[in-house]
C-alpha cells in the first residue's frame, strides 16, 4: 500500500486548507483513514480518521470545530479541511491506514503511513 500526500503549504492564520492523499496498492473501501502531525521537537500525534464506511469520524480536540476529514472513494482519497488555521498547527501532516477494522470503527494506530506534507502557519 502507498500513501501520497498533498495540499501542503504556507499559510496565515485563519486561512483555509485542504489536504488529500491518494491510497494505490489495495482496495481503498477496505481501509480506515486517518490523518497524524508532528510538529518540530513534538511527539506524532492523531489529527482526525475516518472509518471504512464514512459514517463515523474522530476528531482531535486540538482541531475539533475547525478541521473535517472526508473520503472519496471513487477517488482513493481522503481529505482534510482544515479551517481557521492557527500558527500551532504548524506540522508536518501524514495521511494513514489501517484494513483490520471493521466498517465503523476508527481506532488511534495505523498500519501504513505514508510520507508527510509540510503545513506552515504564520502568525
Amino acid at each position: 500500500v502507498q500513501l501520497q500526500a498533498s495540499g501542503g503549504g504556507l499559510l496565515q492564520a485563519g486561512d483555509s486548507l485542504r489536504l488529500s492523499c491518494k491510497l494505490s496498492g489495495g482496495i481503498f473501501a477496505l481501509y480506515t483513514m486517518a490523518w497524524f502531525r508532528q510538529a518540530p521537537g513534538k511527539e506524532r500525534e492523531f489529527v482526525a480518521g475516518i472509518s471504512r464506511s464514512g459514517t463515523v469520524t474522530k476528531i482531535a480536540d486540538s482541531v475539533k470545530d475547525r478541521f473535517i476529514i472526508s473520503r472519496d472513494g471513487a477517488k482513493s482519497t481522503v481529505h482534510l479541511q482544515a479551517n481557521k488555521a492557527k500558527p500551532e498547527d504548524t506540522a508536518v501532516y501524514f495521511c494513514a491506514a489501517d484494513n483490520t477494522y471493521d466498517s465503523i470503527y476508527v481506532p488511534l494506530e495505523y498500519i501504513y503511513l505514508g510520507q508527510g506534507t509540510q503545513v506552515t502557519v504564520s502568525s
